[in-house]
């Protein structure tokens, strides 16, 4: 498999991917046409566009899967595809409804170069139990592509000990999870992204970083360009609370 997966598409003071650019330049290379899948977003049209003016940039067409009269075909023959952000249930339900989370798991598995950013970096998890999004549409299930065996969680943001918001941190929520689950959790910081070939997974992006989460150990710090490749191997085991 070949994989990019962004915690962010927009990063503030820079236009819509800027941050990534040569990331995707590299991870797109040889690429002429890329299928853009927009669901996570209700106006689908307007976000293609978006997508297109910065690809026109790096030489590369775009095509807007909505504008196909069967997205699994457009999907057979594409040549790389990139799921944008939004609203992660918006977009895993729309991919149910089109037939299309067994296709795309299928296709970028056989080596079809995918290319997610948040919404869409959740879609390459086996489920969509580490969003930050708002169950705005109930999906028929909360699993995903599968891509990696692993959760992510995008936009990871640290505790803030001088805050006064008195809700849960991103830090206590996927504890909760943790509780739960027996499935690493990694927290990918705006700015950072994992790039994927086969089973080899490095961390790229800002200093910041990405936290790592696994239940019963205290979270992990990584810097780009750490080798996260062990975690293609993980076992994960869902619903599973030790008594």
């Amino acid at each position: 498999m070949k994989l990019l997966l962004l915690s962010n598409s927009a990063a503030p003071g820079r236009p819509y991917l800027d941050h990534a650019r040569d990331a995707v330049a590299e991870h797109l290379a040889g690429v002429e046409e890329l299928l853009f899948v927009p669901y996570a977003l209700a106006d689908h049209d307007s976000y293609t566009a978006k997508v297109a003016a910065f690809m026109r940039q790096l030489g590369r067409r775009v095509r807007g899967i909505h504008t196909e009269d069967d997205p699994r075909a457009a999907v057979a023959r594409a040549q790389a595809v990139f799921v944008g952000g939004g609203n992660s249930f918006r977009l895993l339900a729309t991919l149910q409804r089109t037939g299309l989370v067994d296709t795309l798991a299928h296709r970028v598995r056989a080596g079809l170069p995918y290319m997610g950013s948040s919404a869409g970096t959740n879609m390459a998890c086996p489920t969509l139990r580490t969003t930050n999004d708002m169950p705005i549409v109930e999906p028929a299930s909360f699993a995903a592509l599968g891509l990696v065996p692993f959760q992510i969680n995008p936009h990871y943001l640290d505790p803030d000990p001088s805050g006064t918001h008195m809700g849960e941190t991103r830090e206590e929520r996927l504890s909760q999870f943790l509780e739960e689950n027996d499935v690493p959790v990694l927290g990918l910081r705006e700015g950072t992204w994992l790039r994927g070939d086969d089973d080899t997974l490095t961390l790229g992006g800002i200093e910041a970083g990405a936290r790592l989460f696994t239940a019963g150990a205290e979270p992990v710090e990584y810097a780009p360009g750490a080798d996260l490749s062990a975690l293609m191997a993980t076992k994960a085991r869902f619903d599973h609370r030790d008594a």
